[in-house]
């Protein structure tokens, strides 16, 4: 028989005797597990730690002082906890105020620890005044509660010494920073040789979650009777929280990297990919119809599974977009480019029925397939946005504070009991000390856990506490556990080292996403440490004795002391989120009057209403883990007011969707005044939902706009001018919510209380 050429090559290229070909094999997987590691946005934090903890081993190995471990670890854990994104230069300015208060707080521990009466009013000051410097920015507030875990490791190590400082003052608090600089030190040298790898990280992160928002909103098209819309809108508004919340961590991260860089081709380049997101944000966020409508007229044809199958195909475009941003790899939309032809062409059989019932209907479906399909275009200009021409205003809010008079009066606005921040200032101080009260009359030995775990547990609001408590305590028993029995099988100090430098990179892996896994991992290296300077097995009862006395303490914290309970402020954060998406409708008026335009302005409005929406939607989650008699009566109401709230931003999102369709005309001038008219109504819902007053009756103010929207455009005759009718159509849905916001806001005041709560307005970003 002849063999082909290439029938040979085939055969040679899948040989394994030849050694190449071997290496080739192995090589290429090998490389490829490397590269999916280097995507992980905590293989790099955990690297550092890593880095940072064998350092401090080798070091104490090195001059035969395994003591010195335990200051060091204890000071690397907590500048790794300080730690926040930025550039490389702002990273050395955090790292030296970070080191600042480090040193101030560890000293001032050994100064005031022999002298307890000194000492608890010194702690509950300087834990009221750290609390409160976190509101001025966010970074403030994560170097303020690094601080006060470093204030009780000083605490830890100087009981570990007998409670005395062993005739050395400076030594401990030295030990302690100098931890926390050699991590300072790797962070930063690593944040300026991969300084991008994190903005590629949280744009995959962005583009997963945009994916997955698409993927929900797909759900609402499923053509089937009797669909439980109501609590899939539910599920939509929880994870455009979460989009929302992605988009304010990458414009954070590219923000701090473009200051005085921005000429810089790859940033650019990522700039360009956030704006694309926030566009695509905003078309997937658009509602178009009432999706019960769409479902009853077309349940015989094809095109709402049309819409569906596009819309979870550009989900899933959208997570290929992310995993090709972190592998490198080539993207492509084939599919939902294919979904779109289908949807179009299930369009034009619907138009050639000529069904007049169908003609406001098909109008709608129009216009979502024009919005679908510049999300598309969108697409492919993500996959390469260094082709997008530069955009028309590429400027982002700065949120940080301009001068020390805007930092203090961040502070001075909290300074209330009405701040969530402030409430939590003066409760955390006082567990604090009702702790260091305990600890004294239990046993002064050992005791200082209790105040580490009050630390840890009490958190701003009753749900965070409730479930941070029960993961603290169930990882706890489980780290001592994995301690005793790690200590007992490896004896040798190396080894339990080693398990120590385990240990530590697996908590700061996983505090963030399984807090079990990681307090088991935090016990663990404490006992593994411990045990090479004395005996880790004496340990393990009082560290589980006051993990439960700790977490005792923040549990009723929490619950009696100037209680933050929700849905005390649920009214303040809905109408905060009624007020913005307000505001959002009257900038969209505006575009519409002057022209598409998409500059600071516009995009400042839509985020703030998308922040106020995530922030409603977080406050229900609250309720859902506080106590029955705290949220029973008012959860229900709130998730549907979060349903109305989320359907009127979708309606607002495909009204900003649309801009730019239509050229602006005198005839337009009532439309648009009209829609201010609904904006004003709906600022009056919200001033009355703030203040738990009546809601006022709106019903002739909306009868009078919706006879203005329902008319025809002036120049229009049966088949021309359909986008003009489609912005009136939006407006017309807009000014319905007028009655289904009254009347689920309504039911959110029908029991009023006292309350002394304001809303925290969602910080401003673009």
């Amino acid at each position: 028989m002849r063999v082909s050429p290439a029938g040979v090559t085939g055969r040679l290229w899948a040989s394994p005797a030849t050694p190449s070909s071997r290496r080739s094999d192995i090589s290429e997987p090998l490389s490829h597990s490397l590269r999916r590691l280097w995507t992980l946005d905590k293989f790099a934090y955990s690297f550092r730690v890593f880095l940072a903890f064998s350092g401090a081993i080798a070091l104490s190995w090195f001059q035969d002082q395994i003591a010195l471990a335990i200051p060091l670890f204890l000071g690397i854990i907590a500048s790794a906890l300080a730690e926040t994104d930025d550039s490389w230069e702002g990273r050395i300015r955090a790292l030296g105020v970070t080191l600042i208060c480090f040193f101030v707080a560890s000293v001032s521990v050994e100064l005031l620890f022999p002298w307890p009466w000194l000492f608890a009013p010194g702690l509950a000051l300087s834990a009221f005044v750290l609390i409160m410097l976190g509101v001025i920015e966010q970074r403030y507030a994560t170097i303020a509660s690094a601080t006060l875990i470093l204030s009780v490791y000083s605490m830890i190590n100087i009981e570990q010494h007998g409670g005395t400082t062993d005739g050395d003052f400076w030594r401990h608090p030295l030990l302690l920073v100098g931890g926390a600089a050699w991590y300072g030190a790797i962070s930063v040298i690593w944040c300026a040789l991969f300084s991008r790898q994190p903005v590629k990280q949280s744009m995959a992160q962005l583009y997963r979650e945009l994916g997955e928002y698409l993927i929900i909103k797909a759900t609402l098209f499923e053509p089937l009777r009797g669909l439980d819309v109501e609590s899939r809108r539910v599920a939509l508004a929880r994870q455009n929280g979460r989009v929302v919340s992605a988009l304010n961590q990458a414009k954070e991260m590219i923000f701090r990297r473009l200051e005085g860089q921005r000429g810089s081709r790859k940033l650019n380049r990522y700039l360009r990919l956030y704006f694309i997101a926030q566009d695509i944000h905003e078309r997937v966020s658009a509602s178009h119809y009432p999706y019960s409508a769409l479902a009853e007229t077309f349940f015989h044809h094809d095109v709402l599974f049309r819409c569906q199958r596009l819309l979870d195909q550009q989900g899933r475009a959208c997570k290929r977009l992310g995993k090709a941003l972190l592998l490198r790899q080539p993207f492509d939309h084939d599919l939902s480019e294919q979904a779109l032809e289908d949807l179009r062409a299930s369009l034009v059989y619907l138009r050639a029925q000529r069904n007049p019932a169908w003609t406001p209907l098909l109008r709608s479906l129009q216009a979502l397939a024009r919005n679908l399909s510049t999300l598309e275009d969108q697409l492919s200009r993500a996959h390469n946005p260094d082709a997008v021409a530069e955009h028309q205003d590429a400027s982002l809010f700065d949120r940080s504070p301009r001068s020390l008079r805007d930092a203090w009066e961040r502070v001075r606005l909290n300074l209330t009991t009405g701040s969530p921040t402030f409430r939590h200032a003066l409760r955390l101080p006082t567990a604090l000390l009702v702790g260091y009260g305990v600890l004294h009359l239990v046993h002064p030995t050992q005791g200082y856990w209790i105040l580490l775990t009050t630390l840890f547990v009490c958190r701003p609001n009753f749900g965070a506490t409730r479930r941070f408590l029960r993961q603290r305590i169930a990882g706890t028993v489980l780290g001592l556990v994995v301690g005793w029995a790690a200590i007992s099988l490896f004896p040798h100090p190396l080894m339990q080292s080693l398990i120590a430098v385990v240990a530590g990179v697996t908590f700061f892996a996983n505090r963030e996403k399984h807090y079990v896994i990681a307090t088991a991992a935090i016990t663990t290296l404490v006992l593994a440490s411990f045990n090479q300077i004395g005996d880790g097995f004496d340990l393990i009862v009082p560290r589980l004795v006051d993990t439960l006395i700790g977490a005792f303490i923040a549990g009723l914290a929490v619950f009696f002391i100037l209680p933050d309970w929700q849905g005390r402020r649920l009214n303040k954060v809905a109408a905060t989120a009624l007020s913005r998406s307000s505001d959002y409708l009257r900038e969209i008026v505006h575009q519409y009057e002057s022209g598409k335009q998409d500059d600071l302005a516009y995009r400042l409005a839509r985020r703030n209403a998308h922040n106020a929406d995530a922030a409603l939607s977080t406050v229900l989650a609250n309720m859902l883990q506080e106590p029955g008699h705290y949220r029973k009566r008012d959860a229900d109401e709130g998730f549907r007011f979060l349903v109305v709230s989320h359907t009127l931003l979708g309606y607002l999102s495909a009204l900003g969707a649309h801009r730019g369709v239509v050229t602006p005309s005198e005839s337009d001038t009532e439309t648009y005044a009209a829609a201010r008219r609904v904006a004003e109504g709906f600022d009056a819902i919200a001033a009355s939902l703030a203040s738990r007053q009546p809601i006022p009756d709106l019903k002739s103010e909306q009868a009078a706009l919706m006879a203005i929207f329902e008319q025809e455009p002036a120049s229009a005759t049966d088949d021309t001018d359909d986008e003009r009718r489609v912005i009136q159509t939006q407006l017309l849905h807009i000014n319905r919510q007028l009655g289904a916001m009254r009347e689920a806001a309504g039911k959110l005041v029908v029991h009023p209380e006292p309350t002394v709560d304001v809303s925290n307005t969602p910080a401003k970003t673009s």
